[in-house]
């Protein structure tokens, strides 16, 4: 979810938009979908599908960064379960996307007193850094809150290594508010620092997790300013450390890491489909990011919407229900670091025949549904909050204008209505982009429920 920053602002929006409570009168729509719900919901409760999907994808491609050999045996696995499923259309559109890797050096910092009697900390390399000589990168340690705290550093950053240790405010209750507070150290942090004349980066980990757990992420260079070895330490460590620095005087510390960047590849995003029986070109978009980040499974984010669309689709069909519209399950590629996967997919020739009705995306973890929120005018937002009643039982019944999904986010500046999965995200960035991202941190009943939500959601956009 880096490069999500647009879904932070569209969530503060909320509350100054119209919301129709779950409640609220039953118009037509509602009485015909009624039925289409409960065999929905009968069908994908006595299964859990959406979970054995995931469990396929976490087993056979747990590490699926852009451009990688585990992003490459996803394409190729999700292509199969479509055909395996009996999607119709089932193809992989090319996509050229970035490759970077940590490299084959374990990373590393340690803190020492010159003579090196080393401590080490609990480390990661931020996704889009450079890598260090064996030898690594040795300086004096500066704590700072802020990018503008390092403006203001003068001589004393020259030759350190910057500590950004500003955490996510726990107090805000959208915890999506928090991250966009926080990510700037991660995604800019570098920049400011050699801008500064540090020699690396270390960036508090952007969770609200206390655990030794290093969370990775996009961070980014500019070309006009020297690019610094970048590193995600653990909350835990990162606490231990600015303790440290209040009783020492100076405190220094050795990165060691190899991470590279390498010429692009060709990946892809693959595409299935239930083709509308009336108006085969008009298509309403379900999708997730197949990429992820080399630590965990990638099972929250975002393998867990991605496998939501494919079971949304399937639920369909399981029920027996053919769409008048084109319902399209779409695994974009190259989210994490690119969104190349998204633009590729609005700009390709063949949607020059096609008219987009809605997209809709899940990536906020395969947590309990709690609502929809919808990128598009307020004419549209008040007629979709209709529907509400529908969702009411699944606990998503919430309908709002906001913000939608980063891989559809193409198709919403071209017009197309965009619609995110609302869930229950108190506890996504404790997993998001580390090693606790794994198959049995989600709940296959939740999982299931949004899964649900979205056949549902699709079904009547590609009626209605």
């Amino acid at each position: 979810m880096a490069r999500r920053l647009f879904l932070v602002c569209a969530w503060l929006l909320t509350g100054c938009t119209a919301t129709l409570a779950a409640d609220a009168p039953a118009d037509s729509i509602t009485l015909v979908y009624r039925d289409l719900s409960r065999r929905l919901i009968a069908e994908g409760l006595s299964e859990y599908r959406a979970y054995a999907l995931l469990a396929e994808l976490a087993r056979e491609a747990p590490l699926r960064l852009s451009g990688s050999p585990g992003a490459e045996r996803a394409v190729s696995l999700t292509a199969a379960m479509m055909k395996r499923l009996g999607l119709e259309r089932v193809r992989v559109e090319s996509v050229l996307v970035p490759r970077w890797e940590r490299g084959p050096v374990e990373e590393a910092v340690v803190l020492g007193d010159g003579g090196w009697q080393e401590l080490s900390l609990s480390v990661c390399a931020l996704g889009g850094s450079v890598g260090t000589d064996a030898q690594g990168v040795t300086g004096p340690v500066i704590e700072v809150k802020s990018l503008q705290e390092v403006k203001s550093l003068g001589e004393k950053a020259r030759g350190a290594v910057v500590f950004y240790n500003r955490p996510m405010d726990p107090t805000l209750l959208n915890t999506f508010a928090g991250y966009g507070g926080a990510v700037d150290q991660r995604s800019g942090g570098a920049i400011e620092a050699a801008r500064a004349g540090a020699a690396g980066v270390l960036v508090r980990s952007v969770t609200l997790a206390r655990d030794d757990a290093p969370h990775t992420g996009s961070m980014s260079y500019t070309d006009s300013v020297r690019k610094i070895p970048a590193l995600a330490i653990s909350t835990l460590d990162a606490d231990s450390l600015s303790q440290i620095l209040k009783s020492e005087r100076e405190v220094r510390v050795r990165m060691r890491l190899s991470a590279r960047t390498l010429p692009d590849v060709l990946s892809g995003n693959v595409l299935g489909e239930i083709v509308g029986i009336e108006r085969p070109d008009e298509i309403v978009v379900v999708g997730g990011h197949l990429d992820a980040w080399d630590k965990g499974h990638g099972a929250h984010d975002n393998g867990a919407g991605c496998m939501q669309a494919i079971e949304a689709l399937d639920l369909l069909k399981r029920v027996g229900f053919s769409p008048k519209r084109t319902i399209r399950a779409v695994m974009f590629m190259n989210e994490e670091n690119g969104l190349r996967g998204g633009r590729a997919y609005a700009s390709a020739p063949t949607r020059a025949s096609e008219r987009h009705v809605a997209a809709i995306e899940a990536d906020r973890g395969g947590f309990a549904p709690r609502g929809l929120s919808v990128e598009a005018d307020s004419a549209t937002v008040l007629r979709w909050a209709r529907w509400s009643p529908l969702f009411a039982d699944l606990g998503a019944g919430r309908i709002f204008r906001g913000g939608s999904g980063v891989d559809i986010s193409p198709l919403v500046s071209l017009g197309v209505p965009g619609i995110g999965l609302v869930v229950d995200d108190h506890r996504y960035f404790d997993y998001h982009h580390s090693e606790n991202d794994t198959i049995d941190a989600v709940h296959p009943r939740e999982l299931e429920m949004g899964a649900i939500v979205i056949s549902l959601l699709a079904a009547i956009l590609a009626d209605e």
